[in-house]
């Protein structure tokens, strides 16, 4: 773990999120073009509860949330990382705090969806365990998406 790097438990109503997930929004858009604009309907945060900042010297940096999608299942969404800090494994440390979190509130598998085009968070999420899937719900048939999910129940070995 980075040692100047602080995980802090909050929730989506937190300003250093929303200000978080307000500069992903602005770097989705300029990868994905116009597609966004469909993604975005899925990523409001009316129903997550359970957010990660990561700070830096006081500077929020980083950040990423889960919500439930069914029980039993927690997804993943809004990770973001700030361009200045990527490539520092912080990504890492944010997603395993996730996971963590999901598996002390009993939920036995981690879910997600990215985008092709976001290579990546794909290699990420792959280096973490993380599995490709048919894609869910909303995504089904969407071509650009990846869907990938993580059981849980061997987390507490790992830790």
């Amino acid at each position: 773990m980075n040692t100047n790097i602080h995980l802090s438990r909050t929730n989506p109503d937190h300003l250093d999120f929303r200000k978080l997930i307000a500069l992903l929004d602005e770097n989705l858009s300029e990868a994905n073009g116009a597609s966004q604009s469909f993604f975005s309907q899925f990523n409001q945060t009316d129903e997550i509860k359970h957010v990660v900042i990561a700070y830096e010297e006081g500077v929020a940096i980083a950040c990423g949330s889960i919500k439930e999608y069914e029980p039993g299942t927690m997804e993943l969404k809004r990770m973001f990382v700030h361009p200045e800090f990527r490539n520092r494994g912080i990504a890492s440390e944010i997603l395993l705090h996730l996971e963590k979190w999901a598996h002390e509130m009993g939920y036995e598998k981690c879910i997600l969806e990215t985008g092709m085009k976001q290579k990546e968070a794909v290699i990420l999420y792959e280096k973490r365990g993380y599995q490709r899937i048919p894609n869910y719900g909303q995504y089904e048939n969407i071509a650009e998406s990846i869907c990938m999910e993580k059981q849980l129940k061997d987390l507490s070995i790992a830790i």
